[in-house]
């Protein structure tokens, strides 16, 4: 019985540890023999590189105007047929994603009607559904205290009182959009060892229930 490649994401506030996160699983990913790659939003192309210049504040742009540009880019990253995540799913790898279209709703939702980000997302979740979320549930106080330490430049969004928001807007979303979706919120008190075993120990049963 072959098994299908799995599409796993992580989501959580900067600073809650997502890339070390990410690193680890798909370090075991490789070592089990399991084919492997990473990815992230904003991503690397024309779309994605015109967000990050808007969160570093090089671009001014309005609030919707930078929300639907999160979904443009993310329908690029689902269906781009030279390096998007079908394309790459369809190759045989397994693929851990972070932030995907609950990110989407946490960080705009301020600024948006979150029933139209959702509507808008629907089209993404139709194309590429996770079989896996993990949210990284981490005090806001603490991540902002990480960012500090470990950034020269600031985001937007990287402010203690923005991080507070975010973190209530996505157990919100979750609540609300999130009855049909596999999501494991991993919280933020464990070693990051112990926090990568218990996020194996779930990825390792699903891919044994996962098969074509």
């Amino acid at each position: 019985m072959k098994e299908r490649p799995l599409f796993i994401v992580f989501e959580g506030l900067d600073g809650s540890g997502k890339t070390t996160q990410i690193k680890l699983l798909k370090e075991k990913f490789e070592t089990s023999g399991l084919k492997v790659t990473d990815t992230h939003e904003p991503t690397e192309g024309p779309i994605g590189m015109m967000i990050r210049n808007v969160m570093r504040g090089r671009i001014q742009m309005d609030q919707p105007t930078l929300a639907a540009l999160f979904l443009a880019d993310r329908l690029d990253h689902i269906n781009n047929p030279t390096d998007g995540m079908k394309a790459r799913m369809k190759q045989g790898f397994n693929l851990i994603c972070s932030r995907y279209y609950f990110s989407n709703y946490a960080f705009q939702s301020e600024f948006v009607p979150p029933e139209w980000l959702v509507q808008c997302n629907s089209l993404c979740k139709t194309y590429l559904k996770p079989d896996l979320i993990f949210y990284l549930d981490v005090d806001p106080a603490e991540c902002n205290k990480r960012i500090s330490k470990s950034r020269v430049n600031i985001e937007i969004y990287e402010n203690l009182e923005k991080l507070v928001k975010t973190h209530a807007q996505f157990l919100k979303a979750f609540e609300e959009y999130g009855r049909d979706e596999n999501i494991h919120i991993i919280k933020g008190r464990k070693s990051v060892e112990e926090t990568h075993r218990d996020i194996w120990d779930i990825t390792k049963k699903q891919i044994t229930t996962i098969s074509v």
